[in-house]
């Protein structure tokens, strides 16, 4: 068994099939695939059950994947913890992140923390709220972008963006510089099922009024394309939209509303290289840590 076959197995256990992760580690597709079926054959059980849609982990594959990652994460630390005792910080670096906040909060933090550390490899998983969580819960990141409120976990403040109303473009609220949250209680919505769920529906119950949920929807590009076809209304967060898409218009709410964005650190052993990037985001303001789950800075709304 060599660490090469594990860095494989959980490769693709993180992306769901063996082309993804192949190009992630820098191998051939059909190098993974051997690493993967020579591991299969030594430990003498099926790991993955491949199928059109990629590959899922039998239940011998969900526990070699849990001691291969704690595996490989212990090998790693004795380079990079040698390496931090003579003032080096080295190893690899996994970060999850949302969409909306990788090229804006998370791009400028990566380069703040690249600029110190250039010897760290980043590695960056993307997905919906639901994804960074459980990319946490099992170890595939060390470090993860979330919304405000977070209970369980450790986070530090990254940024806020606002919540703005988004209409179709022909909607007669978007006649208004402003949408009142009440305007909203009798049109067909487009709810989130990601991160901004309970936010938006905070907002709706902080103004006394209750969502008619019509669609239901995780990508943000999916809500605003349901938004333009005319099927409801929606209420989004403005981070990583540069304008208004085809067909949708955004308006301010009353009263203004707003999400905060935090970086939460996975439970257990942390690398030279966690404890580094938590440096640079302490560095920059009074955004430190008040305990699991919560933080100093601005409010979840």
């Amino acid at each position: 068994m060599r660490l090469s076959q594990l860095r494989v197995l959980l490769a693709v256990a993180d992306h769901g099939g063996f082309t993804v992760a192949a190009e992630r580690i820098g191998v051939s597709q059909p190098a993974a695939s051997r690493a993967v079926a020579a591991l299969e054959a030594e430990l003498g059980a099926p790991l993955l059950v491949r199928g059109r849609d990629g590959v899922t982990l039998t239940e011998a594959g969900r526990r070699a994947v849990r001691h291969a990652r704690a595996a490989v994460h212990h090998l790693d630390l004795v380079r990079t913890e040698v390496a931090a005792a003579i003032g080096q910080v080295t190893g690899e670096l996994r970060l999850a992140s949302l969409p909306s906040a990788t090229g804006t909060l998370v791009a400028a933090l990566l380069r703040e923390f690249t600029d110190r550390h250039p010897h760290v490899r980043v590695r960056l998983l993307e997905g919906l709220d639901r994804d960074v969580r459980a990319w946490l819960d099992r170890g595939a990141a060390e470090v993860g972008v979330v919304t405000l409120p977070a209970p369980g976990l450790d986070t530090l403040a990254l940024g806020s963006d606002e919540m703005v109303a988004l209409l179709p473009a022909g909607h007669p609220l978007a006649a208004a510089p402003a949408v009142d949250v009440t305007a909203l209680a009798g049109e067909p919505f487009v709810l989130s099922t990601g991160g901004c769920r309970p936010l938006v529906l905070g907002i709706a119950g902080e103004a006394g009024i209750e969502l008619r949920v019509a669609y239901e929807a995780g990508e943000v590009s999916a809500i605003e394309g349901m938004v333009a076809s005319g099927l409801g209304v929606s209420v989004v967060p403005t981070l990583g939209r540069e304008r208004d898409q085809d067909g949708t218009v955004t308006r301010p709410l009353r009263p203004r509303a707003h999400r905060t964005l935090a970086l939460a650190f996975a439970p257990g052993d942390r690398s030279p290289a966690v404890h580094a990037l938590r440096r640079v985001i302490t560095d920059r303001g009074p955004d430190a840590p008040s305990g699991p789950g919560r933080t100093r800075g601005s409010p979840g709304r």
